[in-house]
């Protein structure tokens, strides 16, 4: 009998488990700089990632996806990437597959909206939404909400459905269903009656198993909310969450990402706070700006080495956006260590927009000269509405351009339908024009009118209006259409009798008016519509150039005609907010005096924030230039039609001396030279004073109209005058209390701005 306590015979006990050891670091890390290696690594809970301009935040992101891939601390299924635009998705996957190959393929990677799909795609029945639901573009989305409107009995003339369509869009984007509209969130859009007709555009899209864009995220987080278990599926697969441009997210993206990754943790951010420059479109700059209260253990990482601009833009740039208060800090500096200090920023003064067009596209053409491409220049506005004078210049110079985010000056909608005016009292023959405004602003001449004096036309041979002429003293039209149709011809008669005695322009602000065009788009409630007004007043505006109409007809064809044999190598023209992210050699930022930028609508708005927002703005364009930057203001400038004197932005004082390169025009104001201290323009005065309490320029008013509505100098005001406010519309002043007025709105209610915010609307003044 064996011994009980030899263990000789015993089996070897198993070793014990080793994981195997993850694969040495790739060499595309020593690629990195030591932050962005950080970024990369830094791989264990919550991680904002502060990329300035220019510091490579696209390669820190895709590397930091493959570098999680490789050493395999999740699955390819197990990550999920968020970006902004199907272009940045594509762009990102392409370089993760070449950094580890196919397996990229499998990894969720896309728009919030996209990825939305995917998820409702799956789960959309559980919350009555069957799988092969329909994304509604804008159209029909426009269209469904006029039926909803007309079938509530909503006057569409005074609440265009497009109004509504972005009072719902807000709502959506803070997360908010029909049922959580609360009364403080709430709008007096349409009488009251918005959010009813919020919960009834909803019932009609689940009749129609349809969504909208803003439906997607929205959704998605009612399916979370109301199935935990779905939530927990998407929450123990999704390991790693990473997202791009963090600072422009909305509410209901940030509460999508937050509920996505409560249970691993890992969630990535990589942003900027100082290039948050969307919050008209929802985007939510404290989401960024809160990471470290919503996440206190979270690894913050500064990615500070530019690799596009010179130190001195770097510089300027920095110093610029040091004067914002809402924002985390960080301070960009070259990451090229044997980087030239670069040329200073060039601040001219001159004496109006026209000089300004011809100082800048004159450093054009001494560039074009000089070898630069002028692919890589750039001239960015603040408002659409500056390009005019610059598109001008460049047809005269003959230096192609092209308008990058939207058409041409002339191209634009209501431009177009401007001109189509024109032409046609120019040229009582032209059908075109007459098909393209007989029925704008909406006259009750629908198709089957216009078809009417079409066949009319062609049997008698005539021209579409004097075919129109004909058939209102016929019985083939209905009495209101023909009605309509006859006091257009009657006003068309008299305008063409105008057109030998009336400028240009008179004649077109008579004609924008007394057809209602003007107030068909005051009356439209979208994004869109201050911008279009916008573009009229200076249509307006440019036209006191021209003497005769048909000189200034001919003028347009041409430009027309040019603009179509533009050539590849062209000037940029764009707003500084679709530039962001793009960049160039040299940049063109003109129009820098208070109330253009800062923006004077913004800032009467929403204040300091909007203040700050600009400021960022103004940051975005700096940063947008590799190697020469250009900043321009004008001493006087003429604004939809009527004169102003202006003073340059404070932006301009808020740039460092050191970094600056003062000109001004020496036949206006004599020579002036850079300095240490406070910019010293002749004409201007002491710029140092452009900041918050700074008097704002006396307007000088040429005409009283839409186009040219008068301004009292500040402290001129008294109670019982009747104003107009850009946003609040018409009021009366209640109280006065030096710059500040307390005005009574005939739709806004009572509110409290500055007087320089405010337009006489009529001599009412009580004696």
């Amino acid at each position: 009998m064996s011994d009980p306590f030899d263990l000789t015979d015993e089996p070897e006990p198993a070793p014990a488990f080793v994981p195997a050891a993850p694969p040495p670091a790739p060499q595309w890390l020593d690629k990195l700089n030591p932050e962005q290696r950080a970024a990369v690594e830094a791989t264990d809970g919550p991680v904002l990632v502060l990329s300035g301009a220019g510091t490579g935040k696209t390669r820190v992101l895709t590397t930091r996806l493959g570098y999680i891939l490789h050493r395999r601390l999740a699955k390819p299924w197990q990550i999920l990437a968020v970006t902004f635009t199907n272009r940045a998705a594509r762009e990102m996957r392409e370089r993760v597959q070449a950094l580890v190959g196919p397996a990229a393929e499998a990894v969720w990677l896309g728009t919030f909206h996209a990825l939305s799909v995917r998820i409702l795609r799956r789960h959309g029945e559980v919350i009555g939404l069957k799988t092969n639901f329909t994304i509604l573009d804008a159209d029909d989305q426009l269209r469904l909400l006029k039926q909803v409107m007309e079938a509530d009995d909503i006057d569409s003339k005074k609440w265009p459905a497009q109004g509504l369509m972005g009072v719902i869009q807000r709502w959506k984007d803070r997360g908010l269903t029909p049922e959580k509209v609360s009364r403080e969130s709430g709008t007096d859009y349409a009488g009251g009656r918005a959010q009813a007709l919020y919960q009834a555009y909803q019932d009609r899209l689940r009749t129609l198993n349809a969504v909208d864009f803003g439906d997607l995220l929205l959704l998605c987080l009612v399916l979370f909310q109301t199935r935990p278990d779905i939530l927990g599926e998407y929450q123990n697969q999704f390991r790693y969450v990473m997202v791009d441009e963090y600072q422009d997210s909305n509410v209901a993206q940030y509460l999508w990402l937050r509920l996505l990754s409560q249970v691993n943790r890992n969630l990535c951010c990589v942003g900027d706070d100082d290039q948050s420059i969307y919050s008209w479109r929802g985007a939510e700059v404290g989401n960024i700006l809160r990471f470290e209260k919503d996440y206190p253990d979270a690894t913050i990482i500064r990615l500070e080495r530019n690799y596009r601009s010179t130190p001195t833009i770097l510089a300027a740039a920095s110093h610029l956006i040091a004067h914002n208060e809402a924002r985390l800090g960080k301070t960009l500096r070259t990451g090229h260590t044997d980087a030239e200090p670069g040329a200073r920023i060039k601040v001219r003064g001159v004496w109006d927009g026209q000089e300004e067009a011809r100082w800048a596209v004159d450093e054009i053409e001494a560039l074009q000269r000089g070898g630069h491409d002028l692919n890589q220049i750039a001239i960015l506005v603040r408002a659409g509405f500056q390009m005019l004078e610059f598109e001008e210049r460049l047809i005269t110079t003959g230096i192609p351009y092209r308008v990058v985010g939207g058409p041409r000056f002339y191209e634009r909608m209501e431009i177009r339908d401007a001109i189509a005016y024109l032409r046609l009292i120019n040229q009582s023959d032209d059908g075109l024009a007459f098909e393209r405004i007989i029925n704008t602003p909406k006259r009750g001449l629908g198709d089957t009118t216009v078809q009417k004096i079409h066949q009319l036309g062609r049997a008698q041979g005539v021209s579409l209006v004097e075919a129109s002429l004909r058939m209102i003293e016929t019985d083939e039209l209905r009495p209101q259409a023909r009605a309509s149709l006859r006091a257009f011809c009657t006003d068309l008669a008299r305008w063409q009798t105008l057109k030998a005695t009336t400028s240009p322009a008179d004649l077109a602000a008579m004609v924008l008016e007394e057809t209602g065009y003007i107030d068909m788009w005051q009356k439209d409630k979208t994004a869109e519509a201050p911008g279009r007004l916008d573009n009229l007043r200076e249509f307006v505006s440019g036209l006191e150039e021209w003497d005769t109409l048909p000189g200034f007809l001919d003028h347009v064809s041409l430009v027309m005609e040019n603009d179509a044999a533009t050539s590849a190598d062209s000037v940029t023209i764009m707003t500084l907010h679709s530039a962001k992210g793009l960049e160039f050699d040299s940049v063109f930022l003109p129009g820098w005096e208070e109330d253009i930028f800062p923006n004077r609508r913004s800032l009467d708005e929403n204040g300091q924030k909007a203040l700050e927002e600009e400021r960022r703005l103004a940051y975005v364009g700096i940063t947008r230039a590799r190697a020469r930057v250009y900043v321009s203001f004008a001493a006087n400038r003429r604004v939809y039609n009527q004169w102003q004197s202006s003073i340059p932005s404070r932006f301009i004082e808020e740039l460092p001396k050191d970094a600056v390169e003062q000109e001004a025009d020496a036949g206006l104001y004599g020579n002036t030279a850079a300095g240490s201290g406070s910019y010293d323009f002749p004409g201007f005065g002491d710029v140092s004073r452009a900041g918050a309490g700074l008097r704002r320029p006396t307007r000088m008013v040429e005409a009283e109209s839409w186009s040219s509505k008068p301004r009292k100098s500040q402290g001129d005001f008294q109670i019982g005058d009747r104003v107009f406010h850009d946003k609040f519309g018409y009021g009366r002043v209640e109280a006065v209390d030096d710059a500040k007025l307390e005005i009574a709105f005939d739709k806004a209610g009572r509110k409290k701005v500055l007087d320089s915010f405010v337009q006489v609307a009529s001599e009412t003044r009580k004696p």
